[in-house]
């Protein structure tokens, strides 16, 4: 009994330890895949996290498990977006809204970008949260189409293609500035009215040239 009294007490704070640990990890993963996306390593991770890459490994046998944890979540947090959304009266108001908070969140975040447009991060858990989200977005636009405001021939498969060219020009962008991507996703809003509208205001200024230069360069190296 007195040989048993080590191994308990030792129980409690090794559990502690190792969930600290995972939550280092988890930490330093979504800032990571935040500036990098699918180009991190798990090295990359154990690096940022200040661990050794065996602890990482021990955790995360491979990338797919460490998107499992991270971004089912973050899906399911774009999925009340669209729950929220469809509490608003106003059906344009409401797809663009859900629009606008989703854009901004896979400006500000390439990892989510990535698990958005493609199907080849993550397992059963991204997969049912992607499902979950389908037929928010479905309802939301035929609600907008249904007022006349979205254009007909406008699909719920689009939104996944305008995601994709948005996170595009956020990547594009961000060497210029943070918000620039803001000017095409207002550009892409007035092509989607189902009504004639005064063209919006553009909330940010076209680039200088040599800026855009300068951003051009950049994605050559």
């Amino acid at each position: 009994m007195i040989r048993d009294t080590p191994r308990t007490a030792t129980t409690r704070p090794l559990r502690r330890d190792a969930e600290r640990n995972r939550q280092r990890m988890i930490a330093a993963a979504r800032e990571v895949f935040r500036e990098r996306g699918f180009e991190t390593t798990l090295d990359d991770v154990a690096a940022k996290a200040g661990l050794g890459v065996g602890t990482v490994y021990r955790r995360f046998p491979n990338k797919e498990h460490l998107v499992e944890a991270m971004f089912a979540e973050r899906l399911d947090e774009i999925g009340e977006l669209a729950q929220e959304a469809l509490k608003r009266g106003d059906a344009w108001q409401a797809f663009t809204d859900f629009l606008w908070h989703a854009a901004e969140s896979i400006a500000a975040d390439r990892g989510l970008h990535d698990v958005m447009v493609s199907k080849a991060f993550g397992h059963e858990r991204v997969a049912e949260a992607r499902d979950r989200l389908v037929p928010l977005v479905q309802e939301l636009v035929d609600r907008a189409q249904r007022s006349g405001c979205l254009r007909k021939d406008f699909e719920p498969q689009d939104m996944i293609v305008l995601f994709k060219m948005l996170g595009a020009a956020a990547q594009y962008t961000h060497p210029i500035s943070d918000d620039l991507w803001k000017r095409y996703f207002a550009l892409v809003l007035d092509s989607l009215r189902g009504r004639p509208e005064p063209p919006s205001r553009l909330p940010v200024k076209a680039p200088d040239i040599e800026i855009l230069d300068n951003a051009m360069n950049h994605w050559c190296k």
